[in-house]
């Protein structure tokens, strides 16, 4: 069974952005998609419609979602025994140091920004997924 990343984004630019970055790994990881911070805690959790969700190897997130974001779906997901051994990355476009003590003060494990331009994006989503995934030991089911 093929490694999974979850993606908590609510740009569908993002997303096929991502896919185009995953693409590249000779074994490349299941990316499962929400689009808010409250179906990313239901999918994390196997609530309701995600009850048969496998449990990610990595989650990657935008800073500001829909409903819950990430400063929220991260205090909930960290404070959860079962949950908070999952390495989270924040991938947003903010600079501020505010946000990137936030998210560290919450235990997110990396706090990534997004660049403008499509072959940094590309490989700054692909050195992140192969460190994760790759070098680093994380538990996954």
């Amino acid at each position: 069974m093929a490694r999974q990343i979850l993606l908590i984004e609510d740009n569908p630019g993002d997303v096929r952005l991502m896919r185009e970055a995953l693409r590249d790994f000779s074994e490349a990881p299941e990316l499962r998609v929400v689009s808010d911070g409250a179906q990313a805690l239901r999918y994390l959790r196997r609530e309701e419609e995600f009850a048969e969700a496998a449990r990610p190897c990595l989650v990657f997130m935008d800073l500001n979602l829909p409903k819950f974001d990430a400063r929220e779906v991260l205090r909930e997901l960290k404070s959860d025994s079962e949950l908070k051994c999952i390495p989270v990355a924040v991938l947003t476009t903010s600079d501020a140091e505010r946000d990137i003590r936030e998210v560290y003060d919450l235990h997110a494990n990396c706090y990534l920004r997004k660049p403008a331009d499509l072959d940094s994006y590309l490989e700054t989503v692909r050195q992140a997924v192969h460190f994760w995934l790759s070098v680093a030991e994380v538990p996954c089911e």
